[in-house]
C-alpha cells in the first residue's frame, strides 16, 4: 500500500512561490518585516485576501490611516500582478508600486489598478496612499 504524501501548504496569495505561512504570514504575525515597498504591497494584498484588518491598519501611515478597515461582502481577491516599482528598496525612504489586483464580486470579474505610494515611518515601510494611473 502506497503512503500518501502530506498535502502541500497552499501558496501565498501574493503570487510568490512560497507558502502563506513562510511568506506573507510571517510578516502578518510580526516574525518578519517587509524589507521593500513591493514586499509590503504583497503582504497588504495577502492581508486583504485573509481579511486581516489589524495588519492593514498597522501597515498604514498614521497620517492617512482610516479608523477601521471594512471588507466588502461577496468580494474575493484572486491574484496580484506587480506592474512596476520605483525606489522602495531596503536603501530608500520612499517608493511606489503599480499593481493590478483581480477579484470576483457577486459572480463578476473585476480589477483594481493602482499606483501605491509607500514611505518609511519609524524605520518601517508603510502604505501612504494610492492613485489610479
Amino acid at each position: 500500500m502506497a503512503k500518501r504524501r502530506p498535502a502541500s501548504p497552499p501558496p501565498c496569495p501574493c503570487g510568490l512561490p512560497s507558502s502563506y505561512r513562510d511568506c506573507c504570514g510571517r510578516v502578518h504575525r510580526g516574525q518578519a518585516a517587509a524589507s521593500t515597498a513591493e514586499q509590503l504591497m504583497r503582504s497588504r494584498f495577502s492581508a486583504f485576501v485573509k481579511q486581516d484588518a489589524g495588519y492593514l491598519l498597522r501597515s498604514w501611515h498614521p497620517a492617512t490611516r482610516p479608523p477601521v478597515v471594512g471588507f466588502e461582502r461577496g468580494l474575493r481577491w484572486r491574484d496580484l500582478e506587480i506592474v512596476a516599482t520605483t525606489g522602495g528598496s531596503p536603501f530608500h525612504t520612499e517608493g511606489t508600486v503599480e499593481f493590478r489586483a483581480r477579484y470576483i464580486q457577486d459572480g463578476r470579474d473585476g480589477e483594481l489598478h493602482e499606483l501605491s505610494s509607500f514611505v518609511r515611518h519609524e524605520g518601517a515601510w508603510v502604505y501612504l496612499k494610492g492613485t489610479t494611473p
